[in-house]
């Protein structure tokens, strides 16, 4: 497995994947967490253990870059783009927290975006929005008979939402990208993960004992590479004879 640190501004080398792993998931913190955080929290000490066929790219995504929306030009430009040409085929988002809402916000921009587009996406205990937000889309009965306000640039937390309103609708262009979220029970924002349950087939949704803490999602990890999440099976494990 090979572990890439990435800082803003700081893209890692573009040059070709060594053998081993075709898939990448970068990981992206909650607000004021580190690249060292999921060393530290076993996330890839889980992917070892499984001789998982999976690198990890571990992101430094500061809060400061979200108040102007550059968390998701760096995930475009220092992420996306430079491990795509290291040859990797399968490309995932796994976001915690306000990282789970950037991994949202950046495949409903990106979606369609050929070289810069997701393959996936797992969200771990994803903010979705204060309660105003999350309340009124309760109130209508879910995400489904939500109508969405005129958007601006800025609102992600309605981009994400009015992006989950069509996921997985009949003949819609959304079910392509497979989605995952993972949520603890007793999650403070846990309402939210229900109504984004809602928009999801439950085969993608897991959720466990525990709040919005690392315990948590470092259970959800676990038990999304068990379930395959990001379609892992059909390659060989590392170490495999060939």
């Amino acid at each position: 497995m090979d572990a890439l640190y990435v800082s803003p501004g700081h893209a890692p080398s573009p040059a070709p994947l060594p053998p081993g792993a075709d898939t990448l998931a970068i990981l992206l913190p909650g607000a004021y967490g580190t690249p060292e955080d999921f060393l530290r929290e076993g996330f890839a000490a889980a992917v070892e253990e499984r001789r998982l066929p999976l690198d990890l790219a571990l992101a430094d995504a500061p809060v400061s870059l979200y108040s102007d929306g550059a968390v998701f030009k760096q995930l475009r430009d220092d992420l996306m783009h430079p491990t795509r040409q290291r040859g990797y085929r399968h490309i995932w988002l796994v976001g915690i927290s306000l990282g789970g809402l950037a991994s949202l916000a950046y495949a409903a921009r990106h979606e369609n975006a050929a070289e810069a587009a997701p393959d996936g996406v797992l969200a771990l205990a994803p903010y979705l929005g204060n309660r105003a937000i999350t309340g009124a889309i309760a109130a209508v009965g879910g995400v489904a008979g939500w109508t969405p306000p005129a958007l601006g640039e800025d609102d992600v937390e309605f981009q994400v939402w009015a992006w989950l309103k069509g996921y997985g609708n009949p003949g819609g262009h959304r079910t392509a990208l497979p989605l995952h979220l993972g949520y603890g029970r007793d999650d403070r924002f846990s309402a939210g993960h229900r109504l984004m349950a809602d928009a999801l087939p439950a085969e993608r949704v897991l959720a466990v004992a525990g709040g919005h803490d690392w315990p948590t999602w470092r259970t959800l990890w676990q038990g999304l590479l068990d379930r395959d999440a990001l379609g892992l099976a059909t390659r060989p494990a590392l170490g495999a004879a060939a």
